[in-house]
């Protein structure tokens, strides 16, 4: 095997402290990947290893090493050296494939998960011409290939890929619950009145995934009517059973015009916020407290109980604090009507509120104006990097009886009579 290059030779005592680590890292990632290539080529050569061409010679033969190609990783830049193979008899005699690298394709230049954290520093603000110098006070000194042109051109694929996306085909999918909520961004539109609309789902094997990523007026029914009917017109033919969000939403005007055997289900850590907005700050403790037992009883029965305790304690002095709450009352406990393995990820919007939540904390705007699709195309590379990280939802084996219309009565199955 070849030797390390000069980033990663010499002792690691010659370094400083705080780069002994870093060292060490990354050398043994280069002396890993060097190995792996030299096994991957070695595995394709024996596959081949007794096979001739016209000419009585190998069909494949090792043939020295291409120019050393440096990668750029999270460690940095890692220097490799791919040995090169002949493969020309096999591909002309045999009409079979060439070797290709799985783990270094040809054009590669940098990992997945570099691309990955342009969109990351975008949504902070960075601007296209500050780009090589934040990755290179992320990625070390030595960290090429990210120049501000190459960024401009990486936003011009990720287009192309979110513009695929929106117009992917949905016949097959079916959606148990979606969870939605509009987002506003420290990226300014051009509209200050526009966000970004965004539906979560879970589909009937309980996995949760990006459903659509849109921009909207002001929350308002016809945008969310527009996305709606648009995942109607690309295959979506049943809605959800039921449907997350905050009250103040215009997606509750939309939805029953769209999909109206779709059952609404308010957030109650929206709901909560709202009613001790109305309360004075020295009964917020105790109120936050008897919310909590509503909505956590283990019975809609008992939640109801709970709920008119609540209202008769207050209402007389705190008037609008009661108001707010019974006024969307039976939208409240509709996930009392669901599994009760399902009650925790139904009973609020936090699936999408925590996946969005390092974006939704930066309210303060960067200076200047972002273009439409720019901002949708950063929100959906983001928003697709964080959906590997979505759990799979509690008690998913019940989901197929869910959307067979079982009933469930305080979160258990109705048996039938």
């Amino acid at each position: 095997m070849r030797e390390v290059t000069e980033e990663t030779n010499g002792s690691p005592a010659d370094e400083r402290p705080g780069e002994v680590l870093e060292v060490i890292l990354k050398r043994g990632a280069q002396v890993l990947l060097q190995k792996a290539i030299e096994e991957e080529v070695e595995e394709f050569l024996a596959r081949y290893k007794g096979e001739k061409a016209s000419d009585g010679l190998r069909v494949v033969v090792r043939n020295g090493y291409m120019p050393e190609r440096r990668v750029l990783t999270g460690l940095g830049p890692i220097a490799v050296k791919q040995p090169r193979v002949d493969d020309r008899k096999l591909r002309k005699e045999k009409n079979e494939a060439g070797f290709t690298s799985r783990i270094l394709p040809r054009y590669l230049r940098r990992i997945p998960s570099i691309d990955n954290l342009v969109p990351a520093l975008y949504l902070k603000g960075i601007s296209t011409g500050a780009f090589p110098a934040a990755l290179e006070a992320i990625l070390g000194e030595r960290a090429p290939g990210l120049s501000a042109t190459t960024v401009v051109r990486l936003k011009k694929i990720w287009e192309q890929e979110y513009g695929s996306w929106a117009r992917r085909d949905l016949h097959d999918k079916q959606y148990v619950y979606f969870w939605v909520d509009g987002i506003h961004f420290n990226v300014r539109l051009e509209d200050d009145r526009c966000c970004i609309l965004v539906i979560m789902g879970a589909d009937s094997a309980g996995n949760k995934e990006l459903v659509a990523i849109s921009d909207g007026f002001r929350e308002s029914k016809l945008s969310w009517k527009e996305i709606l009917l648009d995942l109607k017109r690309r295959g979506l033919r049943h809605g959800p059973s039921l449907t997350i969000g905050d009250g103040g939403l215009g997606f509750w005007a939309a939805l029953p015009e769209v999909f109206p055997q779709s059952r609404e289900q308010l957030c109650w850590v929206h709901k909560t916020a709202n009613v001790l907005n109305k309360l004075p700050k020295s009964l917020h403790g105790k109120c936050k407290a008897s919310l909590h037992e509503m909505y956590e009883a283990e019975n809609k029965k008992e939640a109801l109980k709970n709920l008119d305790h609540f209202v008769r304690l207050y209402q007389d002095k705190y008037p609008k604090a009661t108001e707010c709450l019974l006024r969307e009352k039976d939208r409240l406990f509709t996930f009392y009507d669901f599994p009760v393995t399902h009650w925790i990820h139904i009973r609020t919007t936090n699936p999408v509120e925590s996946a969005f939540a390092t974006v939704r904390l930066r309210t303060k705007r960067t200076k200047g104006y972002g273009s439409r699709i720019a901002t949708l195309t950063m929100v959906y590379k983001l928003a697709k990097e964080t959906e590997k990280t979505w759990k799979k939802l509690k008690g998913y084996k019940q989901i197929p009886l869910v959307l067979q219309g079982v009933n469930f009565v305080g979160g258990e199955m109705k048996e039938a009579a």
